[in-house]
């Protein structure tokens, strides 16, 4: 019996701990999950879309780039910590700043979802936890990241919410309100994850709400389950390999 007591106070504690904790510290296991200290020393390379990407990081320093051909030539585009730039059959490239930031943005989109949840303690995010819900059967936490004006990019006004397995810790649902265009908002279902070299990964299945301006983002897990999104894409990341940067 005094086992059994000691047990159940242990299972008692645990269960309160962990409904005790912060946006922050989920996020925090959520990213030692899904890779930890391995995203910071990692070289990445993928295919999306029949276009290549690699990412290199190490202490800080960060390389983003994407190659591509089309009936002109050759087209390598790159992010690192001093900016953008555009190269065309090795020749760099002079942009309008407009060009060159829509180039960026969507050139570090691509490297933020693969990635994640690895970003979501960048200095300009702003986590809150919001509620805790049930998505077919097993339970999340729901936690909205919105961005800081500083450092939040050209999109800070875009919304996101993230439903954590609250055993697993792992990403298994996110979406996103972007008013970039004409707006709108995208609900992902993650399938086929797997680890590679330390770090995890997955595919999605990409949703869409119709109409969108008054859709709450912590609503679509409800329309998720009713069949009320409309599956608008499958965001395949292929041909992925991970290697330690100072390897």
């Amino acid at each position: 019996m005094k086992y059994l007591i000691i047990a159940l106070f242990i299972l008692t504690a645990c269960k309160q701990k962990d409904s005790n904790l912060t946006a922050k510290e989920i996020i925090d296991k959520t990213i030692e999950k899904a890779g930890g200290e391995n995203y910071d020393h990692s070289n990445i390379e993928f295919t999306f879309r029949n276009i290549k990407y690699t990412s290199t990081r190490n202490n800080g320093i960060f390389e983003f780039t994407r190659s591509f051909s089309d009936s002109l030539g050759n087209v390598k585009d790159v992010l690192d910590n001093s900016g953008f730039t555009r190269f065309f059959n090795g020749e760099k490239q002079k942009l309008p700043d407009t060009t060159a930031t829509k180039y960026s943005n969507s050139l570090n989109s691509v490297h933020y979802f693969i990635q994640l949840p690895y970003g979501l303690n960048d200095k300009a995010v702003q986590k809150e936890l919001v509620d805790t819900t049930e998505i077919n059967g097993k339970k999340y936490y729901a936690i909205k990241v919105s961005f800081a004006q500083e450092n939040g990019g050209s999109d800070h006004d875009d919304v996101y919410m993230y439903w954590i397995n609250k055993k697993d810790f792992t990403v298994d649902y996110f979406a996103y309100k972007y008013y970039s265009g004409e707006g709108g908002i995208r609900f992902r279902e993650a399938y086929n994850p797997r680890e590679i070299g330390g770090i995890r990964f997955a595919d999605y299945k990409n949703y869409k709400a119709e109409p969108w301006e008054n859709v709450e983002l912590k609503d679509l897990s409800n329309m998720f389950e009713n069949n009320q999104l409309e599956l608008l894409s499958d965001i395949k990341n292929e041909a992925i390999s991970v290697k330690r940067s100072n390897d």
